[in-house]
């Protein structure tokens, strides 16, 4: 259910002054061959670049390996495989999925193109690269954009005693697509040494992971986080209105992701001693009944990560570069309406567990901040004590502890009449949900999503922000972040891009003293 949730909401559908070589009739060299794209009005566009040997056989549940050179002229005009996941309860996908696409500008200026590594959400457990067309980043902005896809769920994230990356197979992918992007953005026009690693939902978790993490120094130089912050922590039933659901949060000790590891391989019939050779001779379709048990399941504690990233930022051990962080300003819609949906219904009656169980002895004070009178149901009251203590404050929380250190800017995406990506049901506003600002920067599965023209100009302004960012590591005019006040993104018939105070809009003073334990 947690897993299923967040992937639903997630996935649904010029710098510098040296020269960069100009690739001719949509053919570039890479470092390991030559690969052909195709030119669409503004944009030439490469799609299913193997970055790695598919990890398949041997090669299940190993760091990937670099791949292998390949003659003559590989095409390079449709995506590759995503990585196997499960879409309406079916297995969808390959295991053979390490690809990237590029997208840039098909009219150049002859100077490098600043370079944005995107990697997508989804729960750690479903999504890809090639669903996010970034042709508007690119053409408008004049950037070179990466998307990626990395191993998902039980291939990405498995954890056994004694396995070598136990719980950070798919880290490590992201980590890879960074070095084949340092290696070969030239070949595209692109500056190697002006890259910007960012991602939503998982995807802003594995970058803000990816910035406490030694093995990523050196390959990004400025990040954007989307609705994942390190800090994000969702106390019990703050995810699915459920009371008692244990809380956690988006990593996962080495200990408990190997703990993990045993009991998927005990459910699969693998004798004890023997789970890694048992797993690896299954087929895939065989780890799919456990492969949502892997969402949140990215280790800590290992080679890749050695500290839980909450913690390292807490004590400034994270790269020192510039960053981008924010949210949407009601994240918790659609995970509540989607609970709604499945038959987990907030009601009045079962509100005061709710508070009891995530809140223990302050669930009084926070039923007087949070007064069920003042919200159109009890639902959408629970969705914004959702909202607020997990995805909020704690956003705004980590952005704290790195401006302690560097550069922030802030935003909270706000539009209130976004796209209902989420498919919230009538009667439950969605509001500025988990995800609503992607229509905004990307063409979700390679369409426009149909926004109004007030829209239309807040997405214009979001992407020259973006790119502006990717290019200088400031975000057009906007402030430096400092104590709550962020830059609050809505079109100009919702008073527009202005000033937002985080800490009064979502209580935050009353959660930093109330932290649920």
């Amino acid at each position: 259910m947690r897993s299923s949730l967040l992937a639903g909401l997630c996935v649904l559908l010029v710098s510098g002054a040296a020269h960069a070589a100009v690739p001719e009739a949509g053919v570039v060299k890479l470092d390991s061959g030559r690969i052909r794209g195709q030119t669409q009005a503004e944009v030439t566009t490469f799609s299913g670049i193997r970055y790695a040997r598919p990890p398949v056989g041997p090669l299940r549940w190993k760091e990937p390996v670099r791949a292998e050179p390949w003659a003559g002229v590989a095409d390079a005009t449709k995506p590759g495989e995503q990585c196997t996941q499960a879409e309406a309860g079916k297995q969808v996908g390959a295991e053979d999925c390490l690809f990237v696409n590029v997208t840039v500008p098909a009219k150049r200026t002859g100077k490098r193109l600043p370079v944005m590594v995107w990697l997508h959400g989804g729960g750690y457990t479903t999504g890809n690269g090639h669903a996010y067309d970034a042709r508007r980043l690119a053409a408008k902005g004049g950037v070179m954009v990466v998307t990626v896809n990395y191993r998902l769920g039980a291939f990405g994230y498995l954890g056994l005693p004694g396995l070598a990356g136990s719980g950070t197979f798919g880290l490590a992918d992201q980590l890879e697509a960074l070095r084949w992007t340092k290696r070969n953005a030239a070949a595209f026009g692109g500056d190697p040494g002006n890259v910007t690693l960012f991602g939503e939902s998982a995807g802003g978790m594995s970058t803000c992971a990816l910035l406490t993490s030694p093995a990523a120094r050196g390959l990004a130089h400025r990040a954007i986080i989307q609705s994942g912050s390190c800090m994000l922590e969702w106390v019990s039933g703050t995810y699915v209105p459920i009371p008692g659901m244990p809380s956690f949060t988006p990593y996962t000790s080495l200990k408990a992701n190997q703990a993990n590891g045993l009991e998927a391989a005990k459910k699969l019939g693998c004798p004890r001693g023997e789970e890694l050779e048992c797993l690896r001779a299954k087929p895939a379709a065989a780890l799919m009944p456990v492969n949502e048990s892997f969402s949140s399941n990215l280790a800590y504690g290992t080679p890749l990560l050695p500290r839980e990233p909450a913690e390292a930022l807490r004590q400034g051990r994270f790269m020192r570069i510039p960053v981008l962080s924010g949210g949407t300003k009601d994240e918790g819609n659609g995970f509540v309406a989607g609970a709604e949906r499945a038959g987990l219904r907030v009601t009045a009656e079962n509100y005061p567990q709710l508070m009891k169980g995530a809140f223990g002895a302050h669930a009084g004070a926070a039923t007087k901040k949070y007064p069920l009178s003042a919200y159109r149901s009890p639902a959408l009251a629970w969705a914004t004590v959702a909202g607020d203590r997990a995805w909020a404050c704690p956003t705004l929380w980590a952005d704290r502890a790195m401006a302690e250190h560097t550069r922030v800017y802030a935003y909270e995406f706000a539009d209130e009449k976004a796209p209902n990506l989420g498919g919230v049901p009538a009667g439950f506003p969605p509001g500025a949900q988990h995800a609503g600002e992607l229509p905004y920067l990307f063409d979700l599965g390679g369409q426009p999503w149909d926004l109004t023209a007030e829209q239309w100009r807040l997405a214009d302004r979001m992407v020259a922000a973006w790119t502006s960012f990717a290019r200088t590591g400031r975000p057009g005019g906007w402030p430096a972040f400092s104590g709550s006040r962020a830059v609050s993104l809505k079109p100009a018939g919702q008073g527009g891009i202005g000033p937002v105070d985080l800490d009064r809009t979502h209580r935050c003073g009353f959660w930093s003293g109330t932290i649920g334990r």
